[in-house]
């Protein structure tokens, strides 16, 4: 009679790590959602992980707690996906930066940003309120208009570079006008309260920077 095969069946590794990965896009699109609807505060991490039909035990072991699913929740927001890519780092921005042509950087940075404050400002705004009862939130928030500044003045310094820059403005005085204007409170104003669409905010936020930036 033939023996039963003692082989060991070879280790499906990459079927866990879609399954892993399938389980981490849940949890923090269930947050999202319940951010949204109930607020940092209301959005309980059993509420959360009942959402994502995952166990609380799954959701404390990927990742911890609650600030963590948010902070999380911003980075791929920013990024529009799960690379570990600084924003500047990418494709997109690095294009901006490279073009010669001033009034078509303007152009494209608009349009880019947009895209950006669609996915991040419902969720900055989140993260405002719960950063008045949470010391690492607030440094969070700090640490991101920081970043938001320094993003900006690199902008500016490329207009400048090429000599698109409206003669008297200073770098750091142009950069501090981007930085506001692409603020993501400017952004839910005309979006969520005036109700301009993606693309009004678009042509706006083109029309106005490149009034007020370049020659």
């Amino acid at each position: 009679m033939k023996k039963p095969s003692t082989k060991k069946r070879k280790y499906d590794s990459s079927r866990r790590k879609a399954q892993a990965k399938e389980t981490r896009r849940l949890i923090v699109e269930s947050a999202r959602t319940l951010f949204m609807e109930r607020g940092y505060d209301g959005a309980t991490l059993d509420a959360i992980a009942e959402k994502a039909s995952v166990s609380p035990v799954t959701l404390y072991a990927i990742f911890g707690n609650k600030r963590n699913i948010l902070k999380h929740l911003l980075d791929i927001s920013i990024g529009g996906d799960e690379q570990p890519i600084r924003l500047m780092d990418r494709p997109e921005p690095q294009a901006v930066l490279r073009h010669s042509d001033p009034a078509e950087q303007i152009h494209m940075f608009s349009t880019g940003i947009t895209d950006i404050l669609t996915r991040v400002a419902p969720i900055f705004d989140v993260l405002r309120v719960a950063a008045k009862m949470d010391a690492e939130l607030e440094l969070l928030v700090r640490n991101m208009l920081r970043e938001r500044l320094e993003n900006m003045t690199m902008l500016v310094e490329q207009l400048e570079k090429h000599g698109g820059l409206r003669d008297g403005l200073e770098i750091s005085a142009a950069a501090e006008l981007v930085w506001t204007i692409t603020s993501p409170e400017v952004f839910l104003l005309l979006t969520r309260d005036l109700q301009y669409s993606h693309e009004k905010y678009t042509v706006w936020l083109d029309t106005n920077l490149t009034r007020l930036l370049l020659k």
